[in-house]
């Protein structure tokens, strides 16, 4: 009896030589938990610019567009079940891809799109405002699912975040069916957060904060969520599970003194996460409102 291949995933990022950012954080945790996975570059670069100067080869837009028309008229596209997005070289690469999203939508109504709007951190965004706008006004409208960081839905939102309250509120008002914000406030002294919303329900998962991260968190989390969800396992505990798997990488990390996530070697940890993390159930707005 032959076993059924999961859904293929549509992985669009910016791609490295060297490390574990973007692309290459994204498509290792889901082929490890094996996911087909089409991967497309947004712009290549020697390495995180934040280890040095890194060239950065940006795919010219009319290429760019002219390969999503390609993959929208692909006989192979009913193999895909997922996209997901992450950091964009231009504000002409989220308009072509959002005609993807449209055109796999017309296909299968049950797509799962996963938007990481990947535009800055709290030293301000570092990507263009034009590019940060159409992430927000092309991408985020088709979005089940988005992940930004708390400094990207502050942008987003234009609401400031001083607590999970605040950040319940901003997420709310964007409009995705579910969205997952990672560095939320954490309850725990010395702690850090994923705060996931759906419905009714506002989750919060929560580990010891480890100094100095390396980069790639929110490329892996977005990953790893989206793959425990296409296995068909409860948000509660998908968002265990992929907390849990990031943080045991954070760890194991930063015990061998690597500047990037050591993925190779702690593949296991992907799949089998053994790490703890404190899970609790927050206050959804939705909760104190009569049905």
């Amino acid at each position: 009896m032959s076993e059924s291949v999961p859904g293929a995933v549509i992985a669009i990022s910016s791609h490295v030589v060297r490390g574990s950012v973007g692309n290459r954080a994204a498509v290792f945790a889901l082929e490890t938990l094996g996911h087909p996975v089409w991967s497309m570059p947004t712009v290549l670069m020697p390495w995180h610019p934040g280890h040095g100067p890194s060239t950065r080869m940006l795919i010219p837009d009319e290429s760019f567009s002219r390969a999503i028309d390609d993959l929208i008229a692909s006989p192979k596209l009913g193999e895909v079940k997922a996209v997901l997005t992450g950091y964009f070289g231009s504000a002409e690469q989220p308009v072509a891809v959002a005609r993807l999203v449209s055109a796999l939508r017309e296909k299968n109504p049950d797509l799962l799109y996963v938007c990481d709007p990947v535009m800055g951190d709290l030293g301000g965004l570092y990507v263009p405002e034009k590019t940060a706008l159409a992430i927000r006004d092309h991408l985020l409208p088709l979005a089940t699912l988005a992940t930004p960081n708390r400094f990207e839905l502050a942008w987003l939102s234009g609401a400031p975040l001083e607590d999970n309250n605040q950040i319940i509120d901003a997420a709310l008002s964007l409009g995705p069916q579910k969205m997952l914000v990672t560095s939320a406030f954490s309850m725990m002294t010395g702690g850090t957060g994923n705060l996931f919303l759906s419905g009714r329900n506002a989750l919060l998962a929560e580990h010891r904060a480890i100094g100095n991260p390396p980069n790639g968190l929110g490329d892996l989390l977005a990953a790893l969520f989206l793959s425990r969800l296409l296995s068909g396992m409860d948000e509660e505990k998908a968002l265990q599970l992929a907390t849990a798997s990031v943080f045991e990488l954070i760890a194991r990390t930063a015990k061998r003194g690597s500047d990037e996530l050591t993925l190779a070697a702690d593949a296991a940890s992907l799949s089998r996460p053994m790490a703890m993390v404190q899970m609790r159930r927050l206050l959804h707005p939705a909760s104190r409102r009569p049905r």
